[in-house]
Formats: structure tokens, C-alpha cells, sequence
């Protein structure tokens, strides 16, 4: 039994933590990249959504060559931590933050296209500093397009496989989650196995989004 439940508790805590990241940096870079001009602006913006089209196992590759022993941030990560992030937790959750993170950046930015400047502008003219006016104008002004940006970003992060297999690999109770369980249960015709790993997942995707909705 607790070798069941591994992969869902995996991928629970892989995509949670996934998601706190995202949405820092998702709602941050969609905030600097809607209020502020500078050269190079589109070319950035264009690297940000990248992995929106790109394949799983191209990120993958990518991924490894960045962070792999004769990577740039592999190198650094040996020198800090002296050891690898590759085939560990880490990986799976780098791997679901790169994909993830493009559907909460692009949300967060079109939510902050419909916002009223004028409405911002009052604000500071109050006296309000722009951290007050992000949290207490601008914030609850696009809680719906956060809520969407949640939404999709924790579902891509739960669903991520092509990526995560190549850069975190497939080991159980490491970094075994949700979707490779399923491939390998499927590939091995383990169908009852494999269909309980799919009612779960469909089921945790369910409830979450059924109480988002709920709230927005």
C-alpha cells in the first residue's frame, strides 16, 4: 500500500512546491514585463514563453546541459552543495517549474492588461508607495487570473513527464511520480494498477479545481 500512495504523495509535493515557485516568479516577472519598457524587452518575453512549445524531452536535454556535471549550474550546484541536483527531488521539481511556469506568467500578464492605470495612479498620488499599490490595488484586481493561473500551472506541474523522466530519471520512492507510474504499470500490463494511478490523479486535479472554482 505505501508503495501506491509513494508517486501521489510525490507528485503532491513536487507540483505544491513547483507552484509556490511559479507563482512568485510568474506573478513578479508579469508585473516588471507589463509596467516596464526597456530594450530586449520581446526577445526575453519570447524566451519565457518558450517552453510553452517546446517538447518535454527538449527541456529536458536542455535541463541536463545546464545542470549536468559539465554544466554552467551543475558546476556551481557541486561547488555549493557538493553533489548533483540530477536524479533527485530537485530535479523533478526544476523540470515542473520550467514548464509550469509559462501558463501563470502569461495569465498573471493578461489579467494586468485589463487593469485601469488610472486606478494605480490615484493611488500613489495618495501617498501610497508601490509595493501598497501592487498588494491593495492591483492584486485584487486580477484574483481571477491568478485562481486560472493556479489552476493550469499545478496541472501542468502534476502532469509533467517527458522532462522530468529525462532529467530526474524514474526512481521510486525518489523520483517516481504520478505520470511514470503510470507509463511503467502501463508498459508492464499492470491495467488495474495503472487505472488506479489514473483515477487518482484525475481525482486530486478534481478536487482542486472544483474548490478554486468554488472560491473564486
Amino acid at each position: 500500500m505505501e508503495a501506491f500512495f509513494q508517486p501521489i504523495k510525490l507528485s503532491l509535493i513536487v507540483a505544491s512546491i513547483a507552484l509556490l515557485i511559479v507563482f512568485i516568479l510568474g506573478v513578479s516577472a508579469a508585473w516588471l514585463m507589463s509596467r516596464k519598457e526597456f530594450r530586449g524587452k520581446v526577445l526575453i518575453e519570447t524566451v519565457l514563453l518558450l517552453p510553452i512549445v517546446l517538447p518535454p524531452t527538449v527541456i529536458g536535454f536542455i535541463l541536463i546541459m545546464l545542470f549536468g556535471q559539465n554544466g554552467i549550474l551543475g558546476t556551481l550546484t557541486n561547488l555549493l552543495f557538493h553533489q548533483s541536483l540530477m536524479f533527485t527531488i530537485w530535479a523533478a521539481i526544476i523540470a515542473a517549474v520550467v514548464v509550469a511556469f509559462p501558463l501563470m506568467y502569461q495569465s498573471v500578464k493578461t489579467g494586468l492588461s485589463f487593469v485601469d492605470r488610472h486606478i494605480e495612479d490615484a493611488a500613489r498620488v495618495d501617498g501610497s508607495n508601490e509595493w501598497g499599490v501592487f498588494r491593495y490595488i492591483t492584486l485584487p484586481l486580477i484574483k481571477r487570473p491568478i485562481l486560472s493561473g493556479v489552476i493550469l500551472s499545478f496541472a501542468r506541474a502534476l502532469g509533467e513527464f517527458g522532462a522530468t523522466l529525462m532529467f530526474a530519471g524514474n526512481i521510486p520512492g525518489r523520483t517516481q511520480t504520478i505520470p511514470m507510474a503510470i507509463y511503467v504499470a502501463f508498459e508492464s500490463n499492470k491495467m488495474t494498477l495503472a487505472w488506479s494511478w489514473v483515477l487518482s490523479i484525475i481525482v486530486v486535479s478534481f478536487v482542486m479545481l472544483f474548490f478554486i472554482r468554488k472560491s473564486a
